[in-house]
């Protein structure tokens, strides 16, 4: 897609806890530059190894209060029942006007938030392979502590469901191929 072909379509990436979002993001984002990718705010933490302003924007409760009374968030939920997440406004819509391959990697709430105020835009669920596999990932993350675990699972139960919300869906099998398809459907828009 060239920069003349503005207006772009905006391509929507959500799923269950742990299924590897942020995982194929990151395998998008190294390999396929032409993409740009939103980076959400956050009021949690940061994990070990992750960078403010290219995993998240790490932001304060004040500072994420500010952006919503600006009307700066496109859209933005609580999740787990803790920390706020939400995606700023104008890089997705500066990103859209300049023709480029636009993803969003967003929780299910951010993403009904979305498909209600941008209908147009492509919305793709990933899917684990198995719920024991997503298990699996949750656990072998060792990021959370037995209670948030617990609180994730029962939120990927709900995610789980709402499959059917979705355009189409990817199984996240292998994240590289999941990767690629998903670059395959946002080039082909």
């Amino acid at each position: 897609m060239s920069q003349t072909d503005a207006p772009a379509r905006l391509v929507v990436l959500a799923g269950p806890t742990a299924v590897g979002k942020g995982t194929v993001a990151g395998v998008i984002r190294d390999d396929h530059p032409d993409v740009w990718i939103s980076v959400s705010a956050t009021t949690r933490a940061p994990r070990p190894g992750e960078v403010d302003g290219v995993h998240y924007h790490f932001v304060t409760d004040a500072e994420f209060d500010e952006m919503i009374a600006q009307g700066a968030l496109l859209e933005w939920a609580v999740v787990h029942k803790s920390a706020r997440y939400g995606t700023p406004r104008g890089p997705v819509e500066e990103a859209l006007a300049q023709g480029r391959p636009a993803l969003l990697e967003i929780d299910l709430q951010g993403a009904r938030q979305v498909k209600a105020t941008m209908p147009e835009a492509l919305f793709v669920f990933l899917a684990p392979p198995s719920w024991e596999e997503l298990v699996r990932r949750l656990v072998g993350r060792g990021t959370e502590g037995e209670r948030e675990r617990e609180r994730r699972l029962e939120t990927a139960r709900g995610e789980l469901a709402a499959e059917a919300e979705f355009d189409t869906t990817i199984v996240n099998h292998e994240v590289h191929d999941a990767a690629q398809e998903l670059v395959t459907l946002m080039k082909a828009q």
